[in-house]
């Protein structure tokens, strides 16, 4: 089958790979939309799961990854829930909720015949997917999955060109296992659009009010009964049906407040929300012939950068709502 991504180009893919993509798990998360809330309040916010599945998949191809790497590339967000983190604001957990129910997810789908279908054993692929470092790495890190998420998130939302993701993607380098960059200009620019995304984007005074709505309307349809934790292996418009098919007043009302027409305004005096997201800094290292290092060891504007959004981050956004 071929795949056109928007940001990565062109692709054939077949095997098990396709046979993966055309599963149930994965034609889901076209109904799951990545930035949980956000879809609702601004039409254009509309990345999926699947979008970036598919995408940290491409990448970790691009970059030698193996075909197993390949594969835990595309199936690490598949246990993610209706409205991706939003139940994380709904359970108040410190871990993700779809990392703790991956494995259940996964054992009660076709994933792991297709995997032997093609001679694969889905635990040494997925029950370890930290060992995958191209995919997955902590931060301050680059890695596939961050790199992704990022790239996608600010050129479908017109922040960042082609031209620009395609001179990253070619200072990019793998050196056992693990991505480097090959120029402090790039790894300036690559601080500079993730601090974008994890503060101008993830903090966005309209995202905070979309995600605190809808966390309240799932939280107080849970506790009344009308939603069950199960429910939320459905898309997001499945989910939707069901709250609105409830018929529930308070549940209606809440939902009536999740439109594209709201105003908000950030306002650190008179403000009705007040939300401090994870601190997220990425800190690339660098390969040089004068030897590996991190960035911010090499660029004040690196670390300015960081502290910058440190600061940000430990503040929390403050945010009025004017009309809902």
């Amino acid at each position: 089958m071929k795949i056109i991504d928007s940001i990565y180009g062109e692709f054939e893919v077949e095997g098990v790979l396709e046979a993966l993509i055309l599963s149930k798990p994965l034609q889901r998360l076209k109904g799951v939309y990545q930035g949980g809330a956000s879809y609702l309040v601004n039409k254009r916010w509309n990345v999926t799961r699947y979008h970036h599945s598919v995408g940290v998949m491409l990448l970790v191809r691009k970059l030698g990854g193996s075909l197993e790497e390949q594969i835990a590339g595309l199936l690490h967000d598949v246990s993610h829930t209706a409205f991706s983190h939003v139940i994380d604001f709904v359970l108040k957990d410190k871990r993700s909720y779809h990392e703790k129910i991956f494995k259940e997810v996964i054992e009660r789908s076709e994933i792991p015949t297709i995997l032997k279908r093609y001679g694969y054993n889905y635990s040494g692929i997925l029950l370890n997917l930290d060992k995958w470092t191209l995919m997955e790495a902590s931060l301050p890190d680059l890695c596939c999955d961050r790199i992704d998420y990022t790239l996608r998130d600010l050129y479908e939302y017109g922040h960042i060109s082609q031209q620009e993701i395609n001179d990253f993607i070619d200072h990019l380098i793998v050196i056992d296992g693990r991505l480097f960059l090959r120029d402090i200009k790039v790894a300036e620019w690559f601080v500079r659009a993730y601090n974008q995304e994890v503060i101008e984007f993830f903090m966005d005074p309209l995202n905070i009010y979309g995600y605190d709505t809808l966390a309240k309307t799932l939280k107080l349809a849970i506790d009344k009964k009308i939603l069950r934790l199960e429910d939320l292996q459905a898309t997001d418009q499945e989910v939707m049906d069901i709250l609105k098919q409830s018929n529930d007043p308070a549940i209606i009302d809440m939902i009536s407040k999740l439109h594209t027409n709201v105003i908000v305004k950030e306002d650190n005096e008179v403000y009705d929300l007040h939300l401090i997201k994870k601190i997220r800094i990425v800190d690339p290292l660098i390969s040089s012939s004068a030897g590996t290092q991190r960035a911010s060891n090499l660029s004040s504007k690196i670390r300015e950068m960081n502290s910058e959004a440190y600061e940000k981050a430990v503040k929390g956004k403050f945010v009025r709502v004017i009309s809902n």
